[in-house]
């Protein structure tokens, strides 16, 4: 779903990847433009000394928008903070890829973006995942995976939707992916790319030890079970990259839809077959010149 919003404060706050210089750099280079603009600028209390940006006394909670400056990845930690405030979120690209960034550093539109801000940005909401397990939960934009810990054999996993037993599958492990994450490791694992506009999930397993496994599409209503069937081999739990739980023998881990989602800001309507092309070279002859 695609809406176009005017901020209601002149309030942004910056999520940046203060490992690097040169992000840094940029993040600074953009603050300086929304103050004279008249905006105020808030940074995350981690970052504030790392990026030595003046305070002005701008609350990150209070902000109309949350801009990252740094790579994908930055964009994914930056999701989880911008769904807890419920802001939308503009991303900045000074990494490899910038998939789910909106511009790079070098676009001229930077310099440009306080006044797109006060006109009004479009907004495009993505559905995201919530893993569950012993009674924690964890959030995800791209995928959720489950994948054996630090032992060389392969791990039996069970998978179930809703209430019906689906395989029981020998893997290094599986992943649940939205579409914003369908470009990410699960297409690296075999799976299809899912359209944003389309409402599922993808599930895929990780180098399965049989010659008939292959990814699934499913509703995004479906609960999702993943289980550890070994007896002593421990699995983990990743959120988008980030080990976040072990999981222990025997344990389950459940998955399912969100119940907020994320809003990308963008400067116009995404045109994702045309980012597809641009960005992973999709349907480029390795042969001809690229477009």
């Amino acid at each position: 779903m695609t809406s176009t919003v005017a901020i209601q404060k002149k309030l942004v706050a910056l999520y940046v990847d203060v490992a690097r210089e040169h992000a840094r750099t940029i993040a600074s280079r953009i603050a300086r433009g929304f103050r004279a603009r008249g905006f105020g600028v808030a940074v995350f209390r981690a970052q504030h000394e790392a990026l030595r940006i003046d305070d002005d006394g701008t609350v990150v909670d209070e902000a109309s928008l949350l801009i990252t400056v740094g790579g994908d990845g930055t964009l994914l930690r930056a999701a989880r903070l911008a769904v807890d405030r419920d802001v939308p979120i503009f991303g900045i690209n000074t990494g490899r890829l910038g998939f789910l960034t909106e511009l790079d550093e070098d676009d001229p539109a930077i310099e440009e973006l306080p006044q797109a801000v006060e006109s009004g940005l479009y907004l495009e909401e993505r559905a995201a995942l919530e893993a569950e397990y012993e009674n924690r939960r964890f959030f995800a934009l791209n995928d959720v995976v489950v994948r054996k810990g630090e032992v060389s054999r392969i791990v039996p996993f069970g998978l179930q939707f809703d209430d019906e037993a689906a395989v029981h599958i020998p893997a290094d492990g599986i992943c649940v992916s939205t579409p914003t994450g369908s470009t990410a490791y699960f297409l690296s694992a075999g799976g299809s790319i899912i359209s944003p506009k389309v409402d599922a999930f993808g599930v895929a397993p990780l180098l399965p030890h049989t010659l008939f496994s292959r990814p699934l599409i499913v509703p995004t209503s479906s609960r999702i079970e993943i289980t550890c069937d070994s007896e002593i081999a421990q699995a983990q739990l990743e959120c988008d990259g980030d080990v976040l739980s072990d999981v222990a023998p025997g344990s389950s881990v459940l998955i399912r839809r969100h119940p907020k989602r994320v809003r990308f800001a963008r400067l116009s309507p995404l045109h994702f077959f045309e980012r597809l092309e641009a960005k992973m070279l999709w349907g480029v002859s390795i042969k001809g010149p690229r477009r």
